[in-house]
Parts: structure tokens; sequence; C-alpha cells
């Protein structure tokens, strides 16, 4: 069955994310707490299926406070398809060098904060703009995406660097270049993407390690709660309280 060509293929690619990314994501995960901690921000950006990460991450059920999603409606909502915002218009403008400096225009930043950008590929320009605008600031900029199967691969941006080059930490995802990875009898191009199922596997071990070692410093974690557990009293206050603090914070965004 293809179908369980595609299950494979997905269980190798996080066995790989467990092998061999463990030391990384513990670097990424120790940088973004240091942020969180001083009440700054790790702020999140990708492009395309890259933005869903972004968000997955927070608001979420079992997500919390301290990420903060930079989503540019042009380069996430296409799902039109074709006419406005379509497919057509969001290939063009994710290459266009100079989007994503104008994007970092949009917002405040501190050199404690720091920015978490989802790339499969590392070699479109506005994911780079962001990054290397980051790094003017004083950012700290952590890079997750194919990294190993970049090296060598031609970069679009003027810099002549693709994202995992300009990057302070980088997470591999472990995901083959072209995304897709089954086979199709009669067609040339495979079915099956893993890239977003290798965002997330990644998202959540970084997470999660982020909430561990915020808690191991005595840093309290405002949670975003589940409101559909039947006789949970008080997770409305919980909510309100982790809002509350979203709102506080972005007040300096």
């Amino acid at each position: 069955m293809l179908a369980l060509e595609w299950l494979n293929n997905a269980r190798d690619i996080m066995a790989r994310i467990e092998e061999t990314q463990l030391g990384n994501i513990r670097q990424a995960a120790e940088a973004m707490a240091d942020s969180i901690e001083c009440g700054r921000w790790v702020h999140t950006f990708g492009c395309g299926h890259a933005t869903i990460p972004v968000e997955e991450m927070y608001p979420r059920i079992g997500g919390f406070v301290g990420f903060h999603p930079m989503v540019e409606l042009p380069l996430t909502f296409f799902t039109r398809i074709t006419g406005e915002m379509g497919v057509h218009q969001f290939v063009f403008l994710e290459r266009v060098e100079g989007y994503g400096v104008e994007i970092m225009k949009g917002y405040n930043f501190d050199p404690r904060d720091c920015v978490w950008v989802f790339s499969h590929s590392g070699i479109n320009n506005v994911n780079i703009d962001v990054a290397l605008e980051a790094k003017k600031r004083g950012l700290k900029v952590i890079a997750f995406g194919s990294a190993a199967e970049a090296v060598g691969k031609q970069t679009r941006h003027s810099s002549g660097k693709n994202i995992f080059e300009i990057a302070d930490i980088v997470v591999d995802t472990c995901t083959p270049a072209g995304d897709a990875s089954v086979p199709i009898k009669d067609h040339q191009d495979k079915l099956g993407p893993v890239s977003t199922m290798a965002f997330v596997t990644c998202v959540w071990m970084t997470v999660i390690t982020v909430a561990e070692i915020l808690v191991e410093r005595g840093v309290k974690l405002y949670i975003h709660p589940s409101h559909n557990v039947p006789g949970d009293t008080t997770a409305k206050q919980r909510l309100d309280e982790a809002l509350a603090e979203y709102k506080k914070r972005i007040a300096g965004v």
C-alpha cells in the first residue's frame, strides 16, 4: 500500500530527527528560553506551508505565551489557488528580494528577542531577507529546514547565502529536497510531502524543551488550556490569564 509507504517515510524522518537533532533542538530551546524568561519574544516566520508550524505553536491548546507569529497574508493564504492571492502570486512574492525587509519594518524588535524561521529549501529570498534583517538588529536567528539537502544548492538571494548559512542555530528536519516522498505509477512527480510533519515534530520537541528549561529556572508558563474538557471550571480563567499576558507583551511589538 502506498499509504504505508508514506507512513514509513514519515517514521524514518522522525527517527532521523531523534538520532541526529536532539543537541541542536536543545541549543535552539536554550536561546528561546533566554528570550522568553526576560519577558521578550521568539518571533516565528515562514512562507507557504512553512507557516503551518508557525500557526501550530501559538495560539494553540498546549502551547504557551512567548512565541509571536509573524504571518504575512499574501505569503500564507493562497488556498483560492487561482485568482486573488493565488499560487502564481505566492511563488513570485516569496522570491522577491527586499520584501522581507519591508515585512520587518512592521515590528519592533529587541536584541533579547530571537527569530525562528521555517524554510524547507532555505534558498528563497523573503526568508533570507527576514534572517539578515534580524541579524542586523542583533537578534539571534534560528532556522529549521532541510539543511543537509541545501548544501551546494544555489541560493536565489544576492547575498550568496542560504538561510542555514546565515542562522546562528540550525535544526535539520531531515526531509528530502523534493519534499514529496512516494513515487506514483506513470507520473514524473511524487506524492506525499513530509516537510510539514517534520516541521511540526521539531516544533513540539523544541517548544516542550523550552518549557522544561523555563520551569527548571522557576519561570511561570502561561499555557493555552483546552476549553473543551467537561468539569474543568477554571479553564476560562487560565485562558484569560494567558491572553492577558500575551496582550501585555505584544504592546511592545
